[in-house]
């Protein structure tokens, strides 16, 4: 059942769902993909989307990775995946997961020679390189002390959403692209519509799934999905923070009382005295007192 588009509601590509929706067209995945390798889409002739289950990372993993993997038509293999929330070991995943797809093209007693390129396109909402405002790179095997390129066969492109420039007129290619995952309104997404037929597709694409309630259903659902494994994440941050402080402040009172027992050690108080006057047990007192012990 599809709703009318009195309904304001659009879905946005940055939700993965959406965005491996969006891939399902062909026109869309040809323009984008021909945008991210920096081809004119007439010279890639044909690109096929390869099926992918919901990835987890653990048994534990409720959130998962849903991405996109096509192949085009010269056998190389390229993965898509868009990631909102922070990953600490980003780098560590992708290298794993693109070796993984490499090794996984030839099977036993087949040559070596049959291997395709391989690419991973990672889309990131948070910022993973912070040293520089570079919003996208390509990374590849070099050798390190000329810089020239060793192979094709691995690749990496990495797009920072966040660190997106302001926009300019004259924009395209990746960068136009990368303005259309981040849109937020339907306004946004037709004056980019207006500047490419590609994304013109995609935002043609984009409605139909909005209008489609069953498609709806799954959007939100992920989204929510999304939105709580963030809440999770901060409080967990916020929690961490927190104990962090309060050991400080308890490792702050712990030293101010070992310094208050070495001092009236010092005058000949005995034990039983001090741990009065500090308001402290005898115990406690005794292995603060040791503690002064091992400093000296």
């Amino acid at each position: 059942m599809c709703k009318t588009e009195t309904d304001n509601f659009i879905m946005l590509p940055i939700i993965d769902f959406c965005f491996k929706e969006l891939m399902r067209n062909d026109k869309v995945r040809l323009g984008f993909i021909a945008a991210v390798l920096g081809r004119d889409p007439k010279s890639i002739r044909k690109t096929v989307l390869v099926s992918t289950e919901l990835r987890r990372e653990s048994p534990d993993d409720k959130l998962g990775i849903l991405d996109v993997m096509v192949e085009l038509d010269d056998g190389s293999k390229l993965n898509m995946e868009m990631q909102v929330p922070y990953f600490e070991f980003w780098t560590n995943r992708v290298l794993f997961y693109v070796c993984k797809v490499y090794t996984g093209q030839i099977k036993k007693g087949e040559s070596y020679e049959t291997l395709k390129p391989c690419v991973h396109v990672s889309i990131l909402d948070f910022i993973h390189f912070p040293k520089d405002n570079r919003c996208y790179r390509k990374i590849a095997l070099c050798d390190v002390e000329t810089g020239e390129q060793y192979t094709d066969l691995m690749e990496l492109h990495i797009l920072e959403l966040k660190k997106l420039p302001e926009e300019d007129q004259n924009e395209e290619g990746v960068i136009r692209w990368m303005r259309f995952l981040s849109g937020k309104t339907r306004k946004e997404f037709e004056n980019m519509a207006k500047k490419d037929e590609y994304i013109e597709e995609a935002y043609n694409e984009l409605k139909k799934l909005s209008l489609d309630e069953q498609k709806r259903l799954e959007y939100e659902a992920r989204e929510r999905a999304l939105h709580d494994y963030n809440t999770q994440m901060s409080s967990a941050e916020r929690r961490g923070i927190e104990i962090g402080k309060q050991e400080g402040i308890k490792l702050g009172k712990q030293e101010t009382l070992v310094q208050l027992i070495s001092e009236n050690l010092q005058k000949g108080l005995d034990l039983d005295t001090i741990a009065s006057f500090l308001g402290i047990d005898r115990d406690t007192a005794a292995e603060l007192a040791g503690k002064v012990n091992s400093k000296k």
